[in-house]
């Protein structure tokens, strides 16, 4: 087999070359963000695997870990807490989503020097949970109004987050007083003067084709977007729109390439035929998801598809660094990752290939899989960290510049 340079280097070919450097960048950074930016490694070793337990086909997120949950505003404007990043979902055995999120908490518990047999406890508590909630059939969805302990708190927070405080943080006047994009905000970088005017051009074109809630809008400004690990290297952008009658009141959106899903080449199930990698997310978002993200829609632009949805700012997540000294905080948002894993898979069921919701409840009924994935996870969690130890290596004799 290729060594892990190699194998990574050939998966990022095509991407923008400064932002996969940042991307490199944050992957030497530790395990868990290695093991977030190298998804393409984990479902090629898992394909290869002897023995793992056979489970129906189910749609999945296809990159499940404890920081692609978090809260996004519905297109019933309801703030939600749910699986929030599709760019990887595809039709695949159910349980390759499980393990893959029981991996992450191995390594992200042990980033935040927790200890090994409460990382374990929790695994075992997901697992359970998942389960659990397969058996009984039923899907849940988590509101400010439904969710309990630390994910209401953390809803209720987001609720009361005020638009003001986003422009804040994101925009600047001019020294004409026009409003726009701040290129000093960490996660924004400016863009090049032509590229810019063909988007806010191609932009502006899109509103006037569309009968939504964006009539009352025009497009102010666009900038490029620096979010998440494993997308870093795409084209990305956001878009700020400002209301016509009201200029204190815009909308941030965000506009983000559509790439193939990197499980594909190591699947045997047939996939559906999509007219573009935007159309799968977003039909994957809206299948799987309980409420769909506001303004949930997809655009081309220069012969690559997008994802249009309203922005959720990456702080919207659970951030585990502040609860992980209360053991009953950690606990309560993994079952709730746990339900809301297992809904989304019943939410799908019995679509263009996905088994239908009795065979998911067999299996949550089944205990024969728990200890199989337990093993695989706790083995798979110390392939990532010498695979992590051979990237530093790479990395520090500049193998990916």
């Amino acid at each position: 087999m290729p060594d892990i340079a190699t194998r990574i280097i050939e998966f990022n070919k095509g991407r923008l070359p400064e932002q996969l450097q940042l991307k490199y960048q944050a992957m030497a950074e530790s395990r868990f963000r290695f093991f977030r930016g190298s998804g393409h490694l984990f479902y090629e070793d898992l394909s290869k695997a002897e023995h793992f337990p056979v489970s129906p086909p189910a749609w999945i997120c296809g990159d499940m870990h404890i920081e692609n949950f978090g809260s996004f505003k519905g297109d019933n404007r309801q703030v939600y807490f749910d699986l929030n990043d599709f760019d990887e979902a595809i039709l695949a055995p159910c349980l390759w989503e499980v393990v893959r999120m029981l991996t992450s908490i191995l390594l992200a518990f042990e980033g935040l020097d927790l200890p090994k047999k409460e990382a374990l406890n929790v695994t075992r508590q997901f697992i359970d949970v998942y389960a659990k909630t397969l058996a009984k059939g039923k899907t849940v969805n988590l509101d400010a109004r439904t969710a309990e302990g630390i994910v209401n708190q953390f809803l209720l927070q987001v609720e009361k987050r005020r638009q003001k405080e986003l422009l804040k943080k994101r925009t600047v006047l001019s020294k004409k007083g026009k409003l726009l994009l701040s290129a000093d905000y960490p996660k924004h970088t400016q863009l090049n003067t032509d590229l810019k005017a063909e988007l806010l051009a191609h932009i502006d074109q899109y509103l006037n084709q569309r009968s939504t809630l964006l009539d009352d809008y025009r497009v102010q400004d666009v900038i490029f977007r620096l979010a998440g690990t494993g997308s870093l290297g795409v084209k990305r952008y956001v878009i700020l729109l400002q209301n016509k009658a009201k200029s204190s009141k815009c909308l941030f959106l965000d506009m983000k390439q559509a790439a193939p899903s990197s499980l594909k080449p190591y699947l045997g199930l047939k996939q559906p035929v999509w007219q573009t990698e935007a159309e799968r997310v977003i039909t994957l978002k809206f299948r799987m998801q309980a409420v769909s993200p506001a303004l949930l829609d997809s655009t081309l632009f220069k012969g690559d598809s997008f994802v249009l949805e309203e922005m959720q700012p990456s702080e919207d997540r659970i951030d585990f660094e502040q609860i992980k000294n209360n053991y009953k905080d950690i606990n309560r948002v993994i079952v709730d990752m746990a339900v809301l894993a297992a809904s989304s898979q019943l939410r799908s069921s019995g679509r263009q290939g996905s088994a239908i919701a009795d065979e998911l409840l067999t299996l949550g009924k089944n205990h024969a899989w728990h200890q199989p994935l337990l093993k695989y996870a706790s083995a798979y969690a110390k392939q990532v960290k010498k695979d992590f130890n051979e990237y530093l290596t790479f990395y520090k004799k500049g193998a990916f510049k």
